[in-house]
Formats: C-alpha cells, sequence, structure tokens
C-alpha cells in the first residue's frame, strides 16, 4: 500500500506494526502538504527495485526513507525529517546535539533489534522465509 503522491519525502514503513501504524497515521494527520509517501513494505506488493534497491530485509530491520534527492535516510534521521516535513521538526531537533544524538541513535537501534519480538511477531529471519 502506497500512501500520498507526487511526494518529496518516501518513507518506508511496516503495515503490521502497530507502533507503525500509529507513527504513519499521526503523520498522514499532520501532512497537509501531501510532503510524505508512506510505503507499507509488509504488503506483498512492496517492490525493492521501486524503492533504491532496499529489500525487505533491510526495511523490516530499520525504518528507511528516501529524500527528494534519492538518498537513503535511515533510523533516527527519517523520523527527524519526516517530523520536520509536517511542521514538528522541534521535536527531533535535539536528536542532533552532541551529547543526546548519539543517546537517541543507540536507544533507537535498541528498539529496533527487539521491534518484532516486543509486539508479538515472528523473526525477521521468519518473516523473510515467509514472503519467499
Amino acid at each position: 500500500m502506497v500512501i500520498g503522491s507526487e511526494a518529496k519525502f518516501t518513507l518506508l514503513f511496516d503495515g503490521g506494526c502497530p507502533f507503525c501504524q500509529r507513527e504513519v497515521a499521526f503523520l498522514l494527520s499532520r501532512d497537509r502538504l501531501n510532503s510524505i509517501e508512506f510505503v507499507d513494505i509488509d504488503s506483498t506488493g512492496y517492490k525493492p527495485e521501486l524503492f533504491s534497491g532496499i529489500s525487505y530485509r533491510e526495511a523490516m530491520g530499520r525504518i528507511h526513507a528516501i529524500n527528494s534527492y534519492g538518498e537513503i535516510l535511515t533510523g533516527v534521521s527519517v523520523f527527524r525529517e519526516a517530523y520536520r516535513l509536517v511542521g514538528l521538526g522541534w521535536i527531533y531537533a535535539p536528536t542532533t546535539w552532541p551529547l543526546i544524538g548519539p543517546l537517541v541513535d543507540h536507544v533507537y537501534g535498541l528498539w529496533a533489534q527487539f521491534r518484532l519480538p516486543f509486539t508479538g511477531r515472528p523473526s525477521l529471519d521468519q518473516l523473510c522465509k515467509f514472503r519467499e
């Protein structure tokens, strides 16, 4: 499923994750300029070749986005840019600070590592096997 049109920023999200669904719904409600295209990587129609070759495994392992220049963003930088685009950049601005940024990146890395079991889903290896 792709939500949005003529977006400057393509955010790949896990449509099977309740936290991801909530985040996307919030960003959609704030995206008055249609600046973000949301792509559900958990959809059977997800085609990596259409999204800079970002594989299902990569996208499920940590959040990815593609900016208007074709650059791939991952982790907290995705949230920082998405929130900036919807007018809430101040929320993630502290993640650019020298002491806070690395700490937030580390916490996100832990979240990404344990997100699937925390939400009661199969492991990344199992999900990838199901897709084959």
